[in-house]
């Protein structure tokens, strides 16, 4: 299925842009104008993994920059991206990392998986 690249960009950027609000697949279709189930099949074919997936690694990717980048608790960050609680971010995180947000707060770690 092809999808033309400046679709995919600009409705990413939207994406990226509502990142700190609980953004569900259902917001994401209605913006790109297609049905949910439609626009998660495109987005797999063009980005080799679900919509979802690459929301949650986002909004990994970004905690993980806030954690490095500024004081703020770890539960303010947790809650900033939408995780139902500080537990479950922490369990997300350490998935994904390998390590949990205390820890990589503390030692810094440039590198993420």
């Amino acid at each position: 299925m092809s999808v033309p690249q400046g679709f995919m960009e600009s409705l990413l950027e939207w994406v990226d842009d509502n990142m700190q609000r609980p953004l569900r697949i259902e917001d994401v279709a209605k913006q790109s104008g297609y049905s949910k189930w439609y626009l998660q099949r495109m987005f797999t074919g063009w980005a080799g993994k679900s919509l979802g997936a690459y929301i949650r690694e986002r909004k990994l990717q970004l905690a993980a920059a806030d954690l490095k980048n500024t004081s703020d608790r770890i539960l303010d960050i947790s809650i900033r991206y939408g995780f139902d609680s500080q537990q479950s971010f922490t369990r997300t995180f350490g998935k994904k990392f390998n390590t949990s947000p205390g820890a990589y707060r503390r030692t810094g770690e440039e590198t993420l998986n």
